[in-house]
């Protein structure tokens, strides 16, 4: 797949997937949400970019989660899979039956939400199960799609799971989710494009590597990140939107 770009674009694919491995480890989630419009104006088929970044999320959450795993919150995973799954296999679906453009709107439509939200500082909060039901399934169906669901579903567990156990969690439910989005891939026949993600891996792991490093202060200055990413974000989706709802 990489065979088919530009050196420049090439060199531009690299740096985004440092810049996803980085948001991924340092924050616990984002990476796709934080990448992918970007992406996508190089190469504008998200079916090709999701597996690489899924593969990607599947090494990097196996590699962090080895010796954590008594440290999942398993009892509410079970209870919230059961609302994330079914609305994540309805997105894969969708992902693969959608016409082209109308998943581009719909990514950078759901881009251009999350980087309002961050960039005025306001914070998706749940406090229902009523609410908490809606979130996970909008979350998992918005994942199923584009892996860009985790802000709303992050919202429901930040209630209902303990801070120090929180980032080990989601790990465990990327995993579960992209294991299903890859394995749905892989059963009817769309290319994985596993040599691009093995290729892209090393930098990948330099991000996941400084990410590590940098986890509990970005945890420390998480609304000061969000509110720079969110205020570029605005801009890169407005212009990804406009461009192709005029394409």
């Amino acid at each position: 797949m990489l065979l088919d770009f530009s050196l420049t674009e090439i060199a531009l694919i690299g740096l985004l997937f440092v810049w996803t491995g980085f948001v991924r480890t340092a924050l616990g989630f984002g990476g796709a949400a934080l990448g992918l419009p970007l992406l996508l104006f190089i190469h504008d088929q998200p079916v090709d970019w999701l597996p690489i970044i899924g593969a990607h999320l599947l090494f990097f959450s196996a590699l962090t989660l080895r010796t954590r795993m008594s440290n999942v919150d398993w009892a509410y995973l079970r209870k919230s899979s059961v609302f994330i799954v079914p609305a994540a296999l309805a997105g894969v679906m969708g992902l693969l039956n959608l016409p082209n453009q109308w998943l581009l709107i719909f990514i950078y439509g759901i881009t251009l939400y999350y980087a309002v939200t961050w960039a005025m500082g306001w914070i998706i909060l749940s406090h229902s199960d009523r609410v908490d039901k809606f979130l996970l399934v909008a979350g998992g169906y918005v994942a199923g799609v584009s892996l860009t669901g985790a802000p709303l579903m992050v919202a429901v567990y930040m209630r209902h799971v303990a801070a120090s156990r929180l980032r080990d969690t989601l790990f465990v439910l990327w995993f579960v989710l992209v294991t299903i989005k890859m394995s749905t891939f892989a059963v009817l026949g769309v290319s994985l494009h596993l040599d691009a993600a093995a290729m892209l891996l090393p930098l990948a792991a330099i991000g996941h590597y400084v990410g590590i490093k940098v986890h509990e202060k970005m945890l420390e200055n998480d609304q000061m990140f969000k509110r720079i990413m969110g205020g570029m974000l605005v801009m890169i989706s407005g212009i990804g939107l406009v461009k192709t709802l005029m394409t």
